[in-house]
């Protein structure tokens, strides 16, 4: 399933709010063309995990910031 939010540019900005397995994307361009906004997005089930190449990972963890506070209590 699909969300599609269609932002009016107008005084109200009126919002109309869609749900559907497939997006009409003849709309979606009528609705740019009419100087409109449009956000897409899916729900929960359908998003895809993003997978990290080994050399992403490696990347990552040599960016990492790593930090350490050391206190020490002395004694007289």
């Amino acid at each position: 399933m699909f969300q599609v939010l269609l932002l009016e540019n107008n005084e109200n900005q009126d919002v109309s709010i869609q749900e559907a397995e497939q997006i009409d994307f003849s709309q979606v361009k009528e609705h740019l063309q009419n100087g409109g906004s449009v956000f897409i997005t899916s729900t929960e089930a359908q998003k895809v995990n993003r997978h990290n190449t080994k050399a992403q990972v490696n990347y990552m963890r040599a960016r990492r910031n790593v930090g350490f506070i050391f206190r020490q209590h002395l004694r007289s």
